[in-house]
């Protein structure tokens, strides 16, 4: 059966008709295909992006004085978190209105967030999960609604987010607007562990930055600042059971109080933010000595730490100890990377001792690690080191170690396979402090590249970008870290199937678009296209193109 298409008439909408009619019948003649709208086209720019989503084609305005209800508002870290999108989302205020006779009626002025649970307590796989929806303006009221759902207050926080980069200031009207509405998000993290690593013993950071950073890591849905304070560099914490340690520090005005470090983690709690605090023993650790030379072999042989000596597992546990105080996070980082015990085989105090207990430098390793192992044990710390310790002495290791993969690809299935925990930061793709890794490729990374079962799948907390310091500080720090940390959230909250394959089609717009939402709050983040991280942009042109 067919259909003979003639024009009958010499009007434009009959021969569009016929124009129409022709193309189909011709397309189906040749067995082709007609185009299909792309997914990616029609993905909102919200990053990350979220688990489920729906939206209309609908725009509504949002009051300036938009007020906070639903049970939500009886927490303080939700009300903080309000005022504080509240103040980037009308930073432009409503300056005219001292010339209007009658106050603007808004689709929306209420956002209702409801809470499950009034526990607030933070610790890793709290359940940030969040509910958002937004409904159409009401054809009598005009009214539109926003509601946040979530089980704890870290999932309102999550939802605020996604809240806010549905909003955009129209400079034409000069309101802000919501658009596509009506919408309906449904997210949770795909990981429970989404981390950020700074280093402030190579450059020191002063507080108001490391805040700014925890800010930003709010913004793409980070979870987690491992502090890596100390290294052979520098020793910038105060400890008060051994307060000479800080002399360590590069001069006394690079340093952290024991007030600096509770205002960090309260900061970070705010943001739903944990922070893991690292101390890198034994061996890099040379900037202990300085305040204590007893903890180096010999003062020409500073690092690793002498495994000899009760002092110097005296001193860590105080260390632990005071630290505990401030650092409530379950996961407490004991390093453990590149140890080179030559230091502990040529020094005769060291190798006597080693002789006496019938061990190699090697086994020294082993025991120092474990020992400092069982001390982060008794303080209820679950400890993590770096692979090393993993590839030397596996069986040795305490069940509830988390392998902190870094030097390559293919440690977490091997750590998992053990029943380990595994956290991924494969250095060559995730070391922030590697310019010439480009956004696409710290994207497209997976933490779970070969781990199929599902049972070892849960074992991978997640993953975190690392922020080494030797070539970054305050003037070049947040352009190091973004756009490129964000590849990586994204990676670690949306699901793997909704952002597998072309980055640049999949990614790239809406990563352009998040860059440019990162400056418009102030966080000076590079651009995106750049070969070289951090670099300036190469001559006039949009944000949104650079």
């Amino acid at each position: 059966m067919g259909l003979l298409c003639i024009p009958t008439s010499s009007s434009v909408v009959l021969q569009t008709l016929f124009l129409i009619c022709c193309a189909f019948f011709v397309s189906q003649a040749l067995g082709a295909r007609i185009p299909q709208p792309q997914p990616h086209k029609s993905l909102p720019f919200i990053w990350p992006l979220p688990a489920k989503f729906i939206f209309g084609n609908d725009s509504l305005s949002v009051d300036p004085a938009l007020s906070l209800s639903g049970n939500g508002a009886a927490s303080a870290i939700v009300r903080d978190a309000f005022d504080r999108y509240k103040g980037i989302l009308f930073k432009h205020g409503d300056r005219f209105s001292f010339l209007r006779t009658l106050r603007p009626v808004y689709d929306v002025t209420k956002l209702s967030i409801n809470v499950h649970s009034h526990s607030e307590e933070l610790q890793l796989g709290v359940d940030e999960s969040y509910n958002l929806f937004v409904s159409r303006a009401q054809a009598l009221s005009g009214a539109g609604q926003v509601t946040i759902e979530a089980n704890t207050v870290f999932g309102a926080l999550r939802g605020l987010e996604t809240f806010s980069q549905l909003c955009s200031f129209d400079y034409t009207t000069k309101t802000v607007q919501i658009y596509k509405a009506p919408w309906s998000i449904r997210d949770k993290p795909r990981f429970p562990y989404r981390g950020l690593m700074l280093d402030t013993s190579r450059h020191y950071l002063p507080v108001d930055v490391i805040k700014q950073i925890i800010e930003s890591m709010s913004y793409a849905k980070l979870n987690v600042l491992h502090w890596h304070i100390i290294d052979e560099q520098s020793f910038p914490l105060e400890v008060p059971t051994y307060p000479n340690l800080w002399k360590g520090s590069y001069t006394e005005w690079e340093r952290y109080t024991v007030e600096d470090a509770y205002e960090i983690v309260n900061f970070s709690k705010m943001r739903g933010i944990n922070v893991m605090a690292e101390v890198d023993i034994p061996g890099h650790a040379a900037s202990w000595g300085v305040g204590y030379p007893n903890l180096w072999p010999s003062p020409s042989c500073k690092e690793p730490l002498d495994v000899s000596k009760k002092f110097t597992f005296d001193v860590l546990s105080g260390i632990l100890t005071d630290m505990r105080k401030i650092f409530p996070f379950e996961l407490f980082h004991l390093g453990g990377d590149e140890v080179n015990t030559d230091c502990w085989s040529n020094t005769s105090t060291v190798s006597k001792w080693l002789r006496n207990h019938n061990m190699t430098a090697k086994d020294a390793y082993q025991y120092f690690v474990l020992k400092a192992q069982n001390i982060a044990l008794t303080k209820n710390w679950s400890p993590v080191n770096w692979e090393e310790t993993f590839n030397t002495f596996p069986t040795k290791l305490h069940p509830r170690t988390v392998v902190h993969n870094w030097l390559g690809p293919g440690v977490c299935p091997k750590a998992v396979a053990k029943g380990f925990r595994c956290i991924f930061s494969n250095q060559g793709v995730w070391y922030l402090n590697y310019l010439n890794v480009p956004w696409d490729d710290v994207y497209t990374a997976e933490p779970l590249e070969g781990i199929r079962k599902a049972s070892e799948q849960k074992l991978v907390l997640g993953g975190e970008v690392c922020m080494w310091g030797e070539t970054a500080d305050t003037s070049d720090i947040q352009q190091t870290i973004w756009p490129r940390a964000a590849a990586a959230a994204e990676r670690l909250w949306s699901q793997r199937d909704s952002t597998s394959g072309n980055a640049n089609i999949i990614a790239l717009r809406r990563l352009h678009y998040f860059r440019c939402l990162l400056n418009r709050r102030g966080v000076p983040a590079a651009p995106v296209n750049n070969f070289n991280a951090r670099t300036a942009p190469v001559g006039p042109g949009s944000c949104f193109e650079q």
